[in-house]
């Protein structure tokens, strides 16, 4: 309980009243209004009925509705707080009667949003009374699934022509002979089969079987570069870059269930620590293996993951991590001729906006400051062993996929599918 800006202007009041008013008045007067705060205090204690809803589930970067209702207040007038955490950010924090917010959540995993308090002031508005009134609320925060869905219905859509009318054909190029048709103008000519044409009397084409059921496997760097934050361009909170690797791996899952492909997933660091082995629509099995992974201060080695993909059928690997250290690039250079060997690879990483900001020459031409001078050495230092490593990476056969935070699943996804429609899974 505490004594509420009225109740402090009412001491105040009596106290200076005791410099014009004998002091017997005053002594009664405080008496009744200890009394009022009394009664008032005893009906703010009372017990209030709140109920608040929240999704047991959000996407990262989404926003969701959260309600607070309060009931049973009577003549009481109630504030409620919703207490933010770094992770999980509610706007607005505070209401009176009730709440009616949105709640982002910042990191993938598990929280618990805190319970909501309430503020109740007595009908007299002398005393306060502070409630609990709710336990913690568990909240598992999944990737970025709705930009996942956006990206699997732009390669269905991209399947038709025309909504709902004709199709305009496979995503990749088939190999297994299904029949023949008429040519049609936007058919590729190098599937004219002149022999039938010259039979038949008209142009005709071969008709190829979708190719599906290929592998693609995602590897999820967890070590320790990938807790690096990286801040997307207008983005008010940095994100890690393993929350965008698993952002990337969640849509190239969605992606692959979307086309008729078996998609897979290993995370790792110094050991195998997630694993999902390819399968047809395994989007959500995919999600639920990585959503809770975070990185640990370790070096990760790549070898560990490859030996866990295997080589028994050709796949597409996407190798999800940060290219910015030399070291560990060196790890990935010695690792990756073992996988080219068997499997198509493609190395992806996303890129840094500040770094890119520290080298760029300052518009106006003036000399930078010496800070600035500092870390643009820096930074040029760290690009080039990047490019160095992107270029080593390329001659030992893999292709390198690099993209801003905000375009990096979307670059992932196009290598999948130029990989598909190349025939090289």
């Amino acid at each position: 309980m505490s004594p509420s800006p009225r109740a402090v202007v009412l001491a105040v009041a009596l106290a200076l009243a005791l410099l014009v008013v004998p002091w017997p008045l005053v002594l009664v007067a405080a008496v009744a209004a200890l009394a009022a705060t009394t009664v008032d205090a005893v009906a703010a204690r009372a017990p209030l009925r709140v109920r608040r809803t929240v999704p047991a589930r959000l996407a990262r970067g989404v926003p969701a509705g959260l309600s607070v209702l309060v009931e049973g207040a009577g003549a009481r007038r109630v504030r409620v707080r919703q207490p933010r955490l770094p992770d999980l950010w509610c706007e607005p924090a505070e209401g009176d009667g009730g709440l009616d917010a949105e709640v982002v959540a910042h990191r993938r995993g598990h929280h618990l949003l805190p319970p909501v308090v309430a503020r109740a002031t007595g009908p007299l508005g002398l005393a306060r009374w502070d409630h609990r009134v709710t336990g913690p609320a568990e909240v598992d925060v999944d990737p970025d699934l709705p930009a996942a869905r956006r990206l699997a219905s732009a390669v269905r859509q991209a399947r038709f022509r025309d909504p709902g009318l004709r199709r305009r054909g496979a995503v990749g190029l088939g190999t297994d002979f299904d029949r023949l048709r008429d040519y049609q103008p936007d058919d590729d000519v190098r599937h004219v089969n002149w022999v039938a044409t010259a039979r038949r009397g008209r142009p005709t084409t071969n008709v190829y079987r979708e190719d599906t059921e290929r592998d693609v496997v995602a590897l999820v760097d967890l070590g320790r570069l990938m807790a690096a934050p990286v801040r997307p361009p207008g983005a008010a909170d940095a994100v890690t870059r393993l929350d965008v690797a698993i952002d990337a791996a969640a849509a190239l899952a969605a992606v692959a269930d979307a086309v008729g492909d078996r998609c897979g997933t290993v995370a790792f660091d110094d050991e195998v620590r997630a694993r999902v082995r390819p399968r047809r629509a395994s989007g959500a099995a995919v999600v639920r293996a990585l959503h809770a992974l975070e990185p640990r201060p370790v070096d990760s080695d790549p070898e560990v993951a490859f030996r866990a993909v295997g080589t028994t059928k050709r796949a597409l690997v996407v190798v999800l991590t940060d290219l910015v250290d030399p070291a560990a690039a060196a790890a990935l250079l010695d690792a990756v001729p073992v996988l080219v060997r068997r499997h198509a690879v493609v190395v992806a990483s996303c890129t840094d906006a500040d770094l890119e900001a520290d080298v760029a020459p300052d518009a106006d031409g003036t000399a930078p400051d010496p800070d600035a001078a500092r870390r643009r050495v820096v930074a040029t230092r760290v690009l080039d062993a990047r490019d160095r490593a992107r270029a080593e990476i390329t001659r030992r056969g893999a292709t390198v996929v690099e993209a801003r935070p905000e375009r990096f699943s979307a670059a992932v996804v196009a290598a999948y599918l130029d990989a598909k429609a190349a025939a090289r899974l």
